[in-house]
């Protein structure tokens, strides 16, 4: 499988040259105009990195970072107009892998493409197989054992809980970056497809072990015992 890597930038002629440069050289590559675009994307295409332009029509290009290093660590690289070192300061903060500024090398960038993969995803390493409720959920292959079957969206919920474990992630925070902006206030979303993780992961979904609420703040994933099964409730 070729590797996929995601352009997310609202100028067509660069988003035209990147495409048919990299998929020249063995990429697959999805594009998008728009944060907002990019953050549902990544959600549902699992790129193996990002290119992102800071100056985006709807968000910031620092917000897309925080958005998905919510969740992930795919690589980024910033390829930006902007030349300040506070922009590239600010990059880099919030997540980002590299950052180059316009115009550009199309082998420069490769290299960069080439260092930044080997760099984060060294020989050997690999996404780790967690265990919920006697279910086997790889991150890398994205599956489930025993057949279950997950959304796009689950999958997104579930793997930002995932890779913060015993971390509480406030209500907000998962609207924003697993629906985006515009769905701040929508709970009753969290509610639907935690219930719908649940009944599909844990042992007894009415009192998880795992997938655990923090009434009135968030939610947790706690890698705890299921032989040992906390008190709590499944609000």
């Amino acid at each position: 499988m070729n590797p996929r890597i995601l352009v997310v930038d609202d100028e067509p002629q660069l988003v035209r040259a990147l495409r048919i440069n990299l998929k020249a050289r063995g990429y697959d590559v999805d594009t998008a105009p728009d944060g907002g675009t990019a953050l549902r994307l990544a959600a549902h295409r699992s790129p193996d990195l990002v290119i992102l332009d800071l100056g985006l029509p709807d968000l910031e290009g620092v917000e897309v970072i925080r958005g998905l290093r919510g969740w992930t660590s795919v690589p980024i690289i910033v390829l930006s107009g902007r030349a300040d070192s506070a922009d590239k300061v600010a990059a880099l903060d919030a997540g980002a892998d590299d950052y180059m500024t316009k115009p550009f090398g199309i082998d420069e960038l490769l290299a960069r493409i080439r260092a930044v993969t080997r760099r984060l995803h060294p020989a050997g390493t690999a996404d780790p197989v967690v265990t919920i409720g006697g279910h086997r959920v790889d991150l890398a292959a994205r599956t489930v054992s025993d057949g279950v079957k997950l959304t796009p969206t689950e999958w997104q919920l579930l793997e930002y809980l995932l890779r913060n474990p015993g971390k509480l992630i406030g209500r907000r925070t998962l609207l924003h970056d697993v629906w985006g902006p515009q769905y701040q206030t929508e709970t009753n979303y969290l509610r639907q497809y935690m219930a719908r993780l649940r009944r599909k992961l844990e042992i007894d979904p009415a009192h998880p072990v795992h997938l655990r609420t923090e009434p009135g703040m968030g939610y947790r994933f706690d890698p705890a015992d299921d032989s040992h099964p906390p008190a709590g409730d499944a609000r």
